[in-house]
């Protein structure tokens, strides 16, 4: 390799300016319309790719499958990864379940392979002709999808086409043909392929230049094997970046994807002139063309092939150790007790997700979970710590908002990163929603760390001792209130609208309780207490709370119950003032 390098710099037998505008000026074509095409594929697919990963997780095969449809159409294992550490931790999937998922996404990346050794290079400008039409002259945003996934389809095709025409001149460059020789050693071409992956952080554009240099009969096919071996493991560089500084579940999931690609590889080093020889056999032969012209045309397909061969083979044989698999990698990273700040981190509000809009947004549901699963564990105990509690327990009550008013911070920027990206009305309807629902959890949290905690501590500075009826009955009334909080919550992050009605007809319920709680405290007014009048304003605040506890869980419920039409689904702008249940 380095010396073929010194050759390079050596000799001045062959223009290199050409070359590296073609190659590089090619591959960023080819970068771009691949990111074009798999763009416009998310936003057709839309929530389809959510769906598919929640449903077809029943056991290790259908997950598999899964994996391999979703990263067919999103071309990023890296994204497949993300989006089975948000199930994982959810709860709606095991790690055995994710080890399926990830498996099936390495079948999915083949399809690139696939695409590309398809010669209809010709057709390049025709491809980025038609859908540029599409997507510029037509109104239909479906159409205009369309198209655009067209014009990256040609975009690739002609970065291939600049691809190939700038490495032509080293079809008779002796140090490059040299050089090509020396991949026929697998271990150098593994890494070479790992490295050159690592690099540009793409193994679809590794694969583009094996197949680019296949097709000149630059590349036979045993070395072209090789490199695709070594991108498999240098793909798992960049998923091992992507998990730095994220969560536990995130780090098994990017530890499982690496141990199955290098297994992988392990498993098929020694058999690569086996593989070699059956994908001759299974590919189309040009029995017509003889010497260099023949293994220009019959190579491209067959390494896409034993691209497509290796990776099924590999998950038909490790899905059987799932479980195992799964072992293991608790034991490598096991359960240990998150940190104050860990938990005021977001959690599933991953970047990659963002231009995928479907799947921002159910990342941005579970994140919503956390949020009101913090905002419960502030107001479980906030009365008791209100009406008894010491200054110590007063001043760990007001603290505890730090957490939510942290992750509800990262929600409001999440979304208003994702508000830059191409929303349809639905996922802006959708986006609103999740908008205002973190705003009213925020405000219940919120009155937790102004009004209460300021009662308390008037509690304290008049020396009050609120007597045990009353104790009674606003422990009462806030349980229910408590439970009304917790089923909009679910509600909203199970999509169950049967629940949703349930805290929304609990109105009349709540608006009794708080009425028998007011002539509750109407009775006691009359008390022979010190500091009565005192006690009576605190208590009749506490109540105000709870009613406007519950107003703001109506409110999610509200939003999170279905609507029939996309104009029912916008969020409500509120017929109610904020002190009525």
């Amino acid at each position: 390799m380095f010396v073929f390098a010194t050759d390079l710099l050596s000799t001045s037998r062959l223009e290199f300016g050409p070359i590296l505008t073609g190659l590089l000026g090619g591959l960023a074509l080819f970068l771009f319309g691949m990111d074009q095409m798999t763009a416009a594929l998310k936003l057709i697919a839309g929530d389809g790719l959510r769906k598919i990963l929640s449903r077809l997780t029943t056991n290790r095969f259908t997950g598999a499958v899964a994996g391999a449809v979703i990263t067919s159409i999103i071309q990023s294992s890296s994204v497949t990864t993300v989006l089975v550490v948000g199930f994982i931790s959810a709860g709606l999937m095991n790690l055995s379940q994710s080890i399926g998922i990830i498996m099936g996404a390495n079948i999915g990346t083949t399809m690139t392979a696939q695409i590309i050794a398809f010669k209809v290079t010709r057709y390049a400008l025709l491809l980025i002709g038609v859908g540029f039409s599409l997507s510029f002259f037509l109104k239909n945003d479906r159409i205009r999808h369309y198209g655009k996934m067209i014009m990256g389809l040609g975009l690739v095709f002609y970065g291939m086409q600049l691809m190939s025409d700038g490495t032509r001149p080293l079809q008779s460059y002796a140090p490059f043909i040299e050089f090509m020789k020396n991949l026929d050693s697998p271990l150098l071409g593994i890494a070479f392929g790992a490295i050159l992956t690592a690099v540009v952080q793409s193994s679809s554009a590794t694969t583009g230049i094996v197949i680019v240099l296949a097709s000149q009969g630059l590349l036979p096919l045993h070395a072209g094997i090789a490199l695709i071996f070594g991108a498999n493991i240098g793909t798992c560089f960049t998923a091992w970046l992507a998990s730095l500084g994220k969560s536990r579940e995130a780090k098994r999931a990017v530890t499982v994807h690496i141990l199955f690609n290098v297994a992988g590889v392990l498993l098929w080093f020694l058999l690569i002139p086996q593989l070699a020889e059956w994908v001759r056999v299974i590919s189309p032969q040009a029995t017509d063309l003889e010497g260099p012209m023949r293994l220009a045309s019959e190579t491209p397909r067959q390494i896409a092939n034993a691209h497509t061969v290796f990776n099924v083979a590999n998950t038909l044989i490790f899905i059987w150790f799932v479980g195992p698999i799964g072992r293991w990698v608790l034991r490598l990273i096991p359960d240990r007790p998150s940190t104050e700040a860990e938990k005021s981190q977001p959690k599933y509000l991953d970047p990659v997700l963002l231009d995928t809009a479907a799947l921002a947004l159910d990342a941005t549901r579970l994140e919503l979970n956390r949020m009101g699963k913090a905002v419960m564990q502030i107001t479980g105990g906030a009365l008791d710590t209100v009406v008894k509690g010491d200054a110590d327990a007063i001043r760990r009550l007001w603290k505890m908002d730090n957490r939510v008013d942290a992750i509800h911070t990262s929600i409001m920027s999440y979304l208003g990163e994702l508000s830059q990206e191409k929303l349809d009305d639905k996922q802006s309807d959708l986006m609103h929603r999740y908008l205002a629902v973190a705003n009213y959890l925020e405000n219940i949290a919120d009155m937790v760390e102004t009004n209460l905690v300021e009662a308390g501590r008037a509690r304290l500075n008049a020396g009050l001792v609120i007597s045990e009826s009353t104790r009674n009955v606003l422990s009462h009334f806030h349980q229910e209130v408590g439970l009304q909080v917790g089923q909009a919550i679910d509600a909203l992050v199970t999509n169950d609208h049967t629940m949703a009605n349930q805290v929304i007809a609990a109105k009349p319920r709540i608006s009794e309780l708080a009425t028998a709680a007011e002539e509750h405290l109407s009775k006691r007014l009359v008390a022979d207490e010190p500091h009565r009048m005192i006690a009576f304003h605190l208590e009749s605040e506490l109540i105000e709370y709870l009613k406007r506890m519950y107003y703001f869980a109506k409110r999610i419920a509200l939003l999170a119950r279905e609507n029939p039409s996309p104009q029912a689904m916008k969020v409500p702008t509120g017929d109610e003032a904020p002190g009525q249940p």
